[in-house]
């Protein structure tokens, strides 16, 4: 299987990592409406808490720039744009965007949109994303989103972290090995 067309995909822990307290959504830093921006003269990071499911790629990406047990967790000046720009796109629930304000490269939007289920977790799903409610008003448009298939999510249609909670667990896939 891969990430991206023509890039083996990324090998991700069964687990998230410990970052994540049970209760951390009850938060009001957690609330959906919530950004923050980091910046510098070279890059500017936005953060929505909302869409953070602590996947941590950026912690394990970039250590120096994201650590969630400092405050502010994110420092842009301890690397590169370039640098941060590639951790970014990691971050596989669009919590985290960046912008260069230094003429470097934007964040791209890949050509081919791809959905991939991650073992006992939400639908990650990279491309050109619109996202619509029932009654089709616009609840979203970005370039990376998990979505929720445990169904105890309350940010639905977005994974909000909830199947760690309830113990959601997938079935092995069509080779008889987990998908992902």
């Amino acid at each position: 299987m891969t990430d991206r067309v023509g890039e083996p995909a990324r090998e991700e822990p069964d687990e998230a990592p410990d970052e994540a307290p049970e209760r951390f959504r009850e938060q009001p830093r957690y609330a959906a409406t919530t950004e923050r921006v980091y910046a510098n003269d070279r890059i500017a990071v936005s953060w929505e808490p909302g869409f953070c499911i602590h996947a941590a790629e950026c912690v394990r990406g970039l250590p120096a720039v994201f650590d969630n047990q400092r405050r502010p967790w994110v420092i842009v000046d301890n690397a590169t744009p370039d640098e941060i720009g590639d951790v970014i796109q990691r971050c596989p629930t669009g919590a985290l965007h960046f912008r260069r304000v230094d003429g470097g490269p934007q964040e791209p939007v890949p050509a081919q949109t791809v959905v991939r289920e991650r073992p006992n977790g939400p639908l990650f799903v990279r491309g050109n994303v619109t996202v619509f409610s029932q009654d089709r008003a616009l609840i979203r448009e970005d370039t990376r989103v998990a979505l929720c298939r445990c169904g105890a999510s309350e940010n639905k249609p977005f994974c909000d972290g909830s199947h760690r909670k309830v113990g959601f667990r997938t079935t092995p896939g069509p080779s008889g090995r987990d998908q992902g």
